[in-house]
């Protein structure tokens, strides 16, 4: 029986996307260019790949019954010492994010799983890199601001690459499959559709 390395995601729209995008590069962060801006519901986590199915199905009800809500980004944070991250600060739609990954890691459904860190809704700009770049992240995007409407999430796959590929979209209040994911759009163009949820 094989296993999948699954992560569930909200894609940060554009233009917002690429710009933090090309800013987290910017700061030296080698592995930016194959990790679009995200806000992760579900960190990577291993299942057998035989149920996928039962995982869709149940990402597809938890879209069903969500609605729609403001996301608004301001500032910067950072989880030094603990974990070597500088992020955006989300500033409008946390609790939504709270609620929305609670169900997708629901303890009676097919995600369930614990945290290694209480669920901290936030946009990484900087990983892993030098202390002197991960100060700079903080400084730089201390004034950065972005808003819109968050209206659904993404269930995305790891390859053997390391790159994680977009495989299903979620659309908040739809119907009960999904909507597969559109790997010729523009979204999708950059490692096509990876991202690493942090």
């Amino acid at each position: 029986m094989g296993t999948v390395t699954l992560g569930v995601s909200i894609a940060v729209p554009e233009p917002y996307g690429s710009q933090l995008q090309q800013r987290r590069a910017g700061f030296g962060d080698a592995a930016a260019h194959g990790i679009p801006t995200h806000v992760t519901l579900l960190p990577p986590t291993e299942v057998a790949s035989e149920r996928l199915p039962e995982i869709r199905a149940h990402l597809a009800q938890v879209a069903a019954a969500f609605r729609s809500f403001a996301m608004r980004l301001a500032g910067t944070g950072t989880f030094r010492p603990l974990s070597p991250v500088v992020f955006v600060q989300i500033v409008e739609g946390a609790q939504g994010c709270t609620r929305l990954q609670h169900q997708v890691r629901d303890p009676e459904g097919p995600l369930n799983r614990e945290l290694a860190f209480p669920y901290h809704p936030h946009v990484t700009v900087a990983h892993g890199i030098s202390e002197e770049a991960m100060d700079l992240a903080f400084t730089a995007l201390a004034a950065y601001t972005a808003g819109w409407v968050c209206e659904g999430f993404a269930l995305y796959e790891q390859g053997s690459d390391g790159v994680w590929r977009k495989l299903r979209e979620y659309p908040f209040g739809t119907g009960p499959t999904g909507v597969p994911a559109q790997l010729s759009s523009p979204a999708d163009d950059a490692a096509e559709a990876a991202i690493r949820p942090s």
